[in-house]
C-alpha cells in the first residue's frame, strides 16, 4: 500500500456538514471523498467528460426537437388536408336552416373540445395510431 502525505484543510461548518452527510450516506471515509473530489478537479480529462456529456445530452434534444418539429408538421398538414377536403366537398346549407346548424355547430365543437381534452389526457395519440396504422399495413 501506498504512503500517502497529510493535507489539513480548513473548511466552512456548511461545507464540512456536506461533506460529513455525503461520506455517511455512501459509507465512505471523509478523507476518501475529499481525495476524490480533488483528484477530479484536478484531472485534465474532467473538462473534456464534462463536454462529453453536455454534447450528448445536447444532441439527445436536438433530436427530439426534430421530432417534434416532425410531428407538428404531420399534425398541421393533416388538418389543412381535413379542412380542405371538407370545405370543397360540403355544399353550403340552405339560409332558412344555418341559424339551427350554427347553433349545433358550437354544440360540437363544445362535446369535441372535451373529447380532446379526454383523449390528450389519458389516450393513446393519433401520432402512435398512424406509426401502427403504417407498420400493419407494411406487414
Amino acid at each position: 500500500m501506498a504512503v500517502k502525505a497529510r493535507l489539513s484543510v480548513y473548511l466552512d461548518p456548511e461545507l464540512m456538514e456536506s461533506l460529513a452527510a455525503y461520506a455517511d450516506r455512501r459509507e465512505r471515509s471523509r478523507s476518501l471523498i475529499a481525495e476524490a473530489a480533488i483528484a477530479s478537479f484536478l484531472s485534465p480529462d474532467a473538462d473534456e467528460t464534462r463536454e462529453a456529456a453536455i454534447t450528448k445530452r445536447l444532441d439527445q434534444l436536438d433530436r427530439r426537437m426534430n421530432r417534434l418539429e416532425r410531428d407538428t408538421s404531420i399534425g398541421v398538414e393533416m388538418t389543412a388536408m381535413f379542412v380542405r377536403f371538407w370545405l370543397s366537398n360540403a355544399p353550403p346549407p340552405p339560409e332558412s336552416e344555418r341559424a339551427l346548424l350554427r347553433k349545433q355547430g358550437g354544440d360540437r365543437y363544445d362535446a369535441f373540445m372535451a373529447s380532446l381534452g379526454r383523449r390528450l389526457a389519458k389516450g393513446p395519440k393519433v401520432r402512435q395510431e398512424i406509426a401502427e396504422d403504417v407498420k400493419g399495413a407494411n406487414e
